[in-house]
């Protein structure tokens, strides 16, 4: 499990966003964000979630979930559609090859 510093670079660096890039989306300072980076700070709930937002995240994700919380929003709709399905319905929605 990656730890929230970690985690945080390498969606930045995904974004192609610089530490001062990223801290004006979440209007903290970049000092901050470098914080956060080495694990050194630990982001509030607000901030988790205007990180989590500007990824396209879950804050669960950003603070060591599983990485089906990294995925699409709209996969995950998807997923949640196919759920609701009655089992003669999503047997042939999930055994398409």
């Amino acid at each position: 499990m990656l730890n929230i510093g970690e985690r945080m670079i390498q969606l930045r660096k995904q974004f192609n966003l610089s530490q001062e890039d990223f801290a004006k989306r979440i209007e903290v300072s970049r000092t901050i964000i470098g914080n956060y980076e080495r694990n050194a700070n630990t982001p509030s709930i607000e901030v988790l979630m205007k990180m989590a937002k500007t990824f396209d995240v879950t804050v669960d994700y950003l603070i060591g979930g599983g990485e089906v919380f990294s995925y699409d929003k709209e996969v995950m709709k998807h997923i949640e559609d196919i759920d609701k399905l009655d089992r003669n319905q999503r047997t042939p929605v999930i055994s398409r090859r």
